[in-house]
């Protein structure tokens, strides 16, 4: 059993939080969800909705997997120094590192992803790279994995990057038949990515 801690911060992106969650969570046996925050109660979401923490920075324990959203609230986190030490302290237990959106913005804040390979949400490609600038970005792919980060795309690229996870854990036929559970088109090529185009990326 893996524990995952979920990072959630006021302005989250959901689809970036729950849509990787969905693939994991449909893994009971495999995976036990924790959501984080740095105080305890309601984090609302960038859409409004609101998720309720577990634990804080200060009351969680060791996280074998750490998922890190985006959203709107990223741009303010990426300043709290609460979020960049809690990232530093628990990757060196964890056995993967997980981003979705402009969540690799906390990570190359924090110093974790210099040197390595990464990707984030096309459309806001730049503001993320200025957080980072010894982080090697990848201006079009849907998801990275470089040794334990996987960074992917925007919003709905996290659940691909999520079974590209869960494929490196537990093997591919396990990712597939989440997918087939999940009733989800599970894009396989971490280099398809059309939007990179459409922002001019590329």
């Amino acid at each position: 059993m893996r524990r995952i801690g979920a990072l959630i911060f006021p302005g989250f992106e959901l689809l970036d939080l729950f849509g990787p969650l969905e693939m994991f969570g449909l893994l009971k046996d495999e995976f036990e969800i924790c959501m984080v925050a740095e105080g305890e109660g309601a984090v609302p979401s960038s859409q409004g909705p609101k998720a309720i923490a577990d634990v804080t920075y200060e009351t969680g324990a060791k996280y074998d997997l750490v998922l890190i959203p985006g959203g709107r609230g990223a741009r303010r986190e990426v300043e709290n120094p609460a979020a960049l030490s809690w990232l530093k302290k628990v990757q060196s237990d964890a056995e993967l590192m997980l981003s979705v959106c402009t969540g690799s913005a906390l990570l190359a804040k924090a110093g974790l992803l210099d040197g390595l390979q990464a990707t984030t949400n096309k459309a806001a490609f730049d503001w993320v790279a200025g957080q980072g600038p010894n982080v090697k970005w990848v201006k079009k792919a849907r998801w990275v994995r470089d040794g334990a980060y996987f960074t992917s795309s925007g919003v709905s690229a996290g659940m691909d990057m999520s079974l590209a996870a869960i494929a490196h854990l537990l093997g591919k036929e396990t990712a597939e038949q989440v997918a087939i559970w999940a009733e989800y088109d599970w894009h396989q090529d971490p280099d398809w990515d059309p939007f990179a185009a459409i922002h001019g990326l590329v």
